[in-house]
């Protein structure tokens, strides 16, 4: 359970909390509130004192039709914010969130340690190889379709079983890139409705067969805000509850727009072990 990131080997036998820093405009809950520089610099030194052990730095928005937008778009929103993020804080280790291998290797290559890939290299054929090439962590999640197309693709015979067979494929081609260290993202709200969200949820620990890190993102989605009648800015209750879960069955970071919070879960959760 341990990730080589930038040569130091970052331990998660114990669970870790991942805060999110969209540079996208449209995201579903704070799109466009860190696009600036000063911004994004406070918001990151927040989650940091808060507790966090990676941050993870996107500006593709993947909502649920969320406007496409090209590699050069997203190159020019993110990898400046990242070279001033690793001045700012020489020992980060920065996730980028992105299914392109070009945006991946520039990333890396400006100081990031780890690459997100909400397609596990389904939307961008190099990107099993640039990663292997890098030596970098590689987060894969479960998503069918493109975020423009994935509401139409919800039809499973069995929804663990299916994500179960995808991460068994998937993992078998990343190790041919010799893809080391590598983490399972069962993809909350990709290619998902409510039901399929929480039985997956509820069957988590079958990932654990796979004997890797499972990433969890459930911070503030849809299958918490429209089960409870509200809305994303008041779904962090709900988000804390079933970071708990998640914990319990076997998550080892916690993805969380809401770094304070999610460590107390994980702070709790260590004592219930």
């Amino acid at each position: 359970m341990t990730i080589n990131c930038l040569g130091k080997l970052v331990d998660l036998s114990t669970p870790s909390v991942m805060g999110i820093l969209n540079l996208t405009p449209d995201s579903f809950y704070d799109g466009g509130s860190y696009q600036d520089l000063d911004k994004a610099l406070v918001h990151t030194a927040k989650m940091l004192d808060e507790g966090a052990t990676f941050i993870d730095v996107g500006a593709y928005s993947s909502r649920p039709g969320a406007q496409n937008i090209s590699e050069e778009e997203e190159e020019k929103r993110l990898i400046p914010i990242v070279i001033e993020l690793v001045k700012a804080f020489p020992d980060i280790l920065i996730s980028v969130d992105t299914f392109r291998a070009s945006v991946a290797k520039k990333a890396i290559e400006s100081g990031a340690a780890l690459i997100n890939d909400i397609s596990a290299g389904q939307l961008d054929p190099n990107m099993m190889e640039i990663v292997g090439n890098l030596g970098a962590p590689y987060i894969m999640m479960h998503m069918r379709g493109t975020p423009q197309t994935m509401k139409s693709f919800t039809s499973y015979d069995d929804i663990t079983k299916d994500v179960i067979h995808y991460f068994s494929e998937r993992v078998a081609l990343s190790r041919k890139h010799k893809i080391n260290d590598l983490i399972l993202d069962p993809g909350f709200g990709f290619a998902k409705d409510t039901s399929q969200n929480f039985e997956l949820l509820k069957n988590l620990s079958l990932l654990k067969s796979f004997e890797l890190p499972i990433l969890t993102g459930l911070s503030r989605k849809s299958m918490i805000y429209k089960t409870l009648g509200v809305s994303p800015k008041e779904a962090l209750n709900g988000t804390t509850a079933l970071h708990m879960v998640a914990l319990q069955n076997g998550t080892k970071i916690l993805r969380a727009h809401d770094v304070k919070e999610a460590v107390e879960c994980v702070n709790l959760f260590n004592v219930l072990k």
